[in-house]
Parts: C-alpha cells; sequence; structure tokens
C-alpha cells in the first residue's frame, strides 16, 4: 500500500513538473482577460490519459498553477488549480475505461471542463472580454485532444500499462 502511494506521488510530481514547463514553454497573452493560451492541456490530458483520474487531477492542478505562478501570472493560479485539476481528473476518469473512443471521450469532455471554466471565471471578471480567450483555449484543448489519444496509447504501451 505505501509503494502504490509512493508510486501515485512520484507518477504526480514527474507528470505537475512536465505540465509546469510545457505551459510555460509557449505562451501567448490575452490581454483582455490577463491570461494566455499555452501547449500546457497536452501534459494534462496526457497525466490522465497515461496515469489515471488521481494524478492527472494532481499534475492538471498543481503544474499549471504553478505554471501561473512562475510566470506572472499568479492571480490565476487558484481558478487554474481548480480547472485543470478537474480536467486532468475527467481525462483519466473517462479514459481508463479502455480503448480510443474512452480515451477521446475523456479529452473532450476533459476540454469543455477546461474551456468552460475559464469562460465562466473570465465573464465573471471581464464580461464580454471573456470572449477574447474562447477560440484559443477551444484550440488549446483540441491541440491536447490530438496529443493524448495519439501518443498516449504508444506510452502506455511503453510503460506496461495496457
Amino acid at each position: 500500500m505505501r509503494a502504490k502511494r509512493a508510486l501515485i506521488v512520484a507518477e504526480a510530481g514527474v507528470m505537475a513538473a512536465l505540465t509546469a514547463a510545457v505551459t510555460m514553454a509557449v505562451q501567448v497573452p490575452v490581454p483582455e482577460t490577463h491570461g494566455y493560451i499555452n501547449l500546457g492541456d497536452t501534459m494534462v490530458m496526457l497525466s490522465g490519459v497515461l496515469f489515471g483520474p488521481l494524478v492527472g487531477g494532481l499534475a492538471g492542478g498543481l503544474g499549471s498553477a504553478l505554471a501561473d505562478l512562475l510566470s506572472g501570472y499568479a492571480s490565476w493560479a487558484p481558478f487554474t488549480l481548480l480547472i485543470k485539476g478537474a480536467e486532468g481528473f475527467v481525462v483519466g476518469l473517462l479514459a481508463r475505461r479502455g480503448g480510443r473512443l474512452w480515451t477521446l471521450a475523456g479529452c473532450l469532455v476533459g476540454g469543455a471542463v477546461m474551456v468552460l471554466g475559464y469562460f465562466a471565471v473570465e465573464y465573471a471578471l471581464y464580461g464580454v472580454g471573456a470572449f477574447a480567450e474562447l477560440p484559443g483555449n477551444v484550440v488549446q484543448a483540441a491541440v491536447g485532444a490530438a496529443v493524448a489519444v495519439t501518443v498516449g496509447p504508444a506510452v502506455k504501451r511503453v510503460l506496461g500499462r495496457v
């Protein structure tokens, strides 16, 4: 039992670090919402696909919030922690059912959680300015899903998790 917990902590830590790094690698600022578009959803979704809902949620939430803190977007970190955590959890929850269709469904639902979550917060804070980031978040989710659905199964085979 202790070894299992240690493995989960290690997986979540590594994936959170990778999520933060990928999120910070490419950032396109959106002045209307004081936020940015990034590639971090590739790692959020991949975390859920590879390691399930717990690691997906922890890595997605903590890694993405860490990227916000380190990139000068600290005001977004609490929202990101919840939104990206929920995204990774949902992806992992559906993807663990097995098969490409469940993985795709998980990524689509997780992506929708992310897009709608940020839109709701941005609309509450900035009104119609929230629409400025909407297309970028949709593309961000689509790229994340494409990577997770194509790369995820191959990495799972290498890790011996299939």
